[in-house]
């Protein structure tokens, strides 16, 4: 069951959540609690899980058991930007909401937020893939959610323009101050980024704790490099020093989706 909950300190409480696909328990009685503000990375190897909670958290996707309580206001921004061709990127950004100049005028501060004001006219294929994930990032935001859901948003740009978007995004959730859940692969991206980072396997998480890493957060600070070392572990990734600095690819299509 997933329903909408009003607790002031509370943005997500998911309680012994079940999702089940044949004989497998994607998610086992899976135990998660999201403060307002918090940002929260999700890593876990492809087929874990991760993105069948997203789609749960989002109402994208229903639960064989338990409970999940989010707010009313939540958003999605998926590994692909999915604009609407045949609309001008402000009227992407805009798309569902009433109408009018409020609307309008709305519209182009979020696309002023992620630098892209002087597009709004523009076609969206005409933008880059770092633009066109901006547009889907303004797009969620001019909703003003509580809870900001990111399925692996950073996936298919550049390694460039990944920490730009990075940085972006860090930005903007300062601002704002959604709930943010990230599902994501790259175990530096979430130490980067994350007020916590969780580790799913076996349909429950594993690993759940603080990141303590000052910030700015270096790669090559100690304390980062330790906690990279112990989720790699924790994923099943063991290599000597620190050659290893991120989780495999995702592997191909399970049953929660494109990407895990």
């Amino acid at each position: 069951m997933t329903s909408s909950t009003s607790v002031p300190a509370t943005a997500v409480r998911v309680r012994g959540l079940r999702r089940v696909f044949g004989a497998r328990s994607v998610l086992d009685g899976l135990e998660l609690d999201l403060r307002r503000g918090e940002f929260l990375a999700l890593l876990g190897a492809s087929g874990s899980g991760k993105t069948t909670l997203l789609r749960i958290l989002g109402a994208l996707d229903g639960a064989d058991g338990g409970e999940a309580l989010v707010p009313e206001a939540r958003t999605i921004v998926f590994q692909e930007p999915r604009l609407i061709p045949s609309k001008k990127v402000l009227a992407n950004v805009t798309v569902g909401l009433p109408r009018g100049a409020a609307t309008r005028a709305t519209g182009l501060r979020a696309l002023a937020e992620v630098g892209l004001e002087r597009h709004a006219d523009a076609w969206p294929a005409t933008l880059s893939g770092g633009e066109a994930q901006r547009v889907a990032l303004a797009r969620a935001l001019v909703r003003e959610p509580e809870l900001l859901l990111l399925d692996e948003p950073f996936a298919a740009l550049d390694a460039l323009t990944r920490l730009r978007m990075q940085d972006l995004v860090g930005e903007l959730r300062r601002i704002h101050r959604p709930a943010v859940l990230l599902v994501t692969h790259d175990v530096d991206e979430a130490v980067r980024l994350a007020d916590r980072v969780a580790v799913l396997r076996d349909g429950r998480l594993v690993t759940d704790e603080p990141v303590t890493v000052p910030r700015p957060r270096d790669p090559g600070d100690p304390a980062f490099v330790a906690l990279r070392r112990r989720l790699l572990a924790d994923l099943g990734v063991h290599a000597p020093g620190e050659a290893a600095t991120s989780t495999p690819g995702p592997a191909p299509a399970s049953p929660e989706g494109a990407s895990a």
